[in-house]
C-alpha cells in the first residue's frame, strides 16, 4: 500500500527450513485472485438483468455462474491470509512482548489503515445511491426501491449506521441491511478488523506449529460453512454471515502461517502450482455437482469453500500455471480495482434495471435493450477504474497522512531532532509506527519487490469482502 519496499524480514518468519526464498514484495498472483473472486460476484448479480438475450451463450457455465456469491468466502479468506502476513510481527507479540505503548499505537493505525483502505469508496457509493433510493422513492407506488426481497430503511440514522459500517452486526441476516446490497459483506469485514487485534494474540502463539499443522486446521475452518450448505442446501441462516466471517478469516490466517514455514525452493513453486491447479479443479467439480444435487432448488455451492485455502496458499509458493496467469499485469490491475468494482457494480446494474421498467425504447427484449446489457458490463468495469484512480487511492494517501497511531511519535521524533531522546527511543519509535501503514506488501511467485510500485497490491486483498 506504500510505495515503499516492506522493510526486509518485516513479514518473514524466525524459524524457516534453510534454502529456498522467503516471501517478500507482492504477491501479484494473489492480487489477480482478487480479480477472479471480484468478477465471480459481478457475473452472479449480472445474471438477474430482465430478458435472457445472452442465457443461451452463458449456459454451459451455469454452475459457476449461479454460485458467485461465494466469491465473498474467497474474500474472507484472502483477507485473513494477507492481513496475518503483514501484521502477525507487529502486533502478535501483544501489549507486553514489546510494551503497550507501542502495541497501542501499531493497533491504532492498524484499524486506520483499514478505514483508510475501505471507507472511502464505500462512502462515497453508500451515499450516492442512497440519494438514488429517494430518488427513485418518489416514483414508485409499490414500495419496491432496491433489488432486494427486504428493503432497507431509507432515513438518516440508517445511512449514518452504514457510515459506521455496524449495520449488519445486530442482525442475525444480511437482507435489507445495505442500501447498495452486496455492502453487507463489508460490514462484516469491518467487524473482523476490530477482532483482530485479539485475534492475532491467538495466532501469535500457533506460529510455531509445523505446515502439516496450520494448513489441515485452515480446511478445518472453512468446514462449518461447507457441512451447513451440503446438510441443509442453503447458506441463508441465522448469524451465517458470522460464520462466514470467521472461518474464512481464521482459514486465510492459519494457512498463512502455514505458508511461513515454507520456503519457496523450485521444488515447493512446482509442486504449488500443481496443487493451484488441483485446487481449481476440485472447485469446478464441486460447482458442477452442487448444480446437479440442487436441481434449480437448493444450494450447495458451499462445500467448494474448503478448497480456498488451498488455492491461495499454493498460490502463493507458485510460479507457473495458474498464478502466472493471475500475475500479468491486467490480472494484477484487475485486483487493485477489485473493491470498487465489487461496490460500484450493482447500483450500476440497478439502475439500468430500473431505466429498464421505465423507458420502453430499452425494455427487456427490445434491439437496444438487449445491445446496451454488455455495454453497461463494461461501464461498470469503466466506473471501477475511475473510482480507484480518483476516488479510492487519493483518498487513501490523504487520510493516511493523519494516522492517530503517528501522533506521538512525531512529537518524540521532533523533540530528538532538537537534541532530546536517545536514538535508541528513535529507532524504537521508527519500527513501531511505519511499517503499520504498508500492509499486505508481499512477494509475487518469482519476482521481486520494486520500490516504487504501484501501491495497492497484495495487502488490498484484505479490503474487500463482496
Amino acid at each position: 500500500m506504500s510505495t515503499k519496499a516492506e522493510p526486509a524480514g518485516s513479514t518473514s518468519v524466525s524459524a524457516e527450513p534453510s534454502g529456498g526464498e522467503h516471501l517478500r514484495g507482492e504477491i501479484r498472483a494473489l492480487t489477480g485472485l482478487r480479480a477472479a473472486a471480484a468478477l465471480w460476484v459481478v457475473f452472479f448479480h449480472f445474471r438477474f438483468t430482465p430478458g435472457d438475450a445472452y442465457t443461451p451463450y452463458w449456459q454451459w457455465l451455469r454452475p459457476l455462474v449461479i454460485s458467485g456469491e461465494y466469491g465473498v468466502d474467497l474474500f474472507y479468506v484472502l483477507s485473513g491470509f494477507v492481513i496475518t502476513l503483514t501484521y502477525l510481527d507487529r502486533m502478535g507479540s501483544g501489549p507486553f512482548g514489546g510494551g503497550a505503548r507501542r502495541w497501542g499505537r501499531t493497533t491504532v493505525s492498524f484499524l486506520w489503515n483499514r478505514i483508510c483502505r475501505i471507507w472511502p469508496v464505500y462512502a462515497t457509493v453508500t451515499v450516492l445511491f442512497f440519494g438514488w433510493l429517494l430518488y427513485k422513492a418518489t416514483r414508485v407506488t409499490d414500495g419496491f426501491v432496491a433489488y432486494q426481497t427486504v428493503q432497507p430503511v431509507r432515513d438518516v440514522p440508517h445511512l449514518l449506521e452504514q457510515l459506521a459500517m455496524v449495520q449488519l452486526w445486530s442482525r442475525p441476516f444480511f437482507d435489507g441491511a445495505s442500501f447498495v446490497g452486496p455492502a453487507w459483506s463489508i460490514s462484516a469485514e469491518w467487524s473482523a478488523y476490530v477482532a483482530f487485534p485479539l485475534v492475532v494474540l491467538v495466532i501469535w502463539r500457533l506460529r510455531r506449529l509445523p505446515a502439516v499443522v496450520t494448513g489441515p486446521l485452515a480446511l478445518v475452518a472453512m468446514t462449518p460453512l461447507a457441512w451447513l450448505t451440503y446438510s441443509t442446501g442453503s447458506s441463508t441462516h441465522p448469524w451465517a454471515w458470522g460464520l462466514r466471517i470467521s472461518g474464512g478469516f481464521v482459514a486465510g490466517a492459519l494457512v498463512c502461517l502455514a505458508v511461513r514455514k515454507i520456503r519457496r525452493t523450485p521444488q515447493v513453486r512446482r509442486a504449488a502450482s500443481a496443487l493451484s491447479v488441483l485446487a481449481i479443479g476440485e472447485i469446478g467439480v464441486g460447482l458442477w455437482w452442487a448444480d446437479w444435487r440442487g436441481q434449480g432448488a437448493g444450494d450447495y455451492a458451499g462445500v467448494v469453500a474448503v478448497a480456498f485455502p488451498v488455492l491461495v496458499g499454493a498460490l502463493a509458493l507458485a510460479d507457473r500455471g495458474p498464478a502466472r496467469l493471475l500475475s500479468t499485469d491486467w490480472a494484477v490491475h484487475g485486483g487493485r480495482i477489485s473493491y470498487s468494482l465489487y461496490l460500484v457494480h450493482v447500483p450500476i446494474f440497478e439502475v439500468f434495471w430500473t431505466c429498464m421498467g421505465w423507458y420502453p425504447s430499452i425494455a427487456p427484449g427490445t434491439a437496444l435493450g438487449t445491445f446496451l446489457i454488455p455495454q453497461v458490463f463494461l461501464l461498470v468495469l469503466v466506473v471501477a477504474h475511475l473510482m480507484y484512480r480518483f476516488v479510492e487511492e487519493p483518498a487513501r494517501l490523504r487520510l493516511r497522512r493523519h494516522d492517530p497511531g503517528k501522533w506521538g511519535t512525531r512529537n518524540q521524533h521532533e523533540a530528538q531532532l532538537s537534541g532530546a531522546g536517545s536514538p535508541r527511543d528513535d529507532r524504537a519509535d521508527a519500527t513501531s509506527a511505519t511499517p503499520a501503514d504498508r500492509p499486505g506488501r508481499v512477494a509475487s511467485p518469482g519476482s521481486t519487490s520494486r520500490s516504487g510500485s504501484t501501491p495497492g497490491a497484495a495487502g488490498d486483498a484484505a479490503r474487500v469482502a463482496p
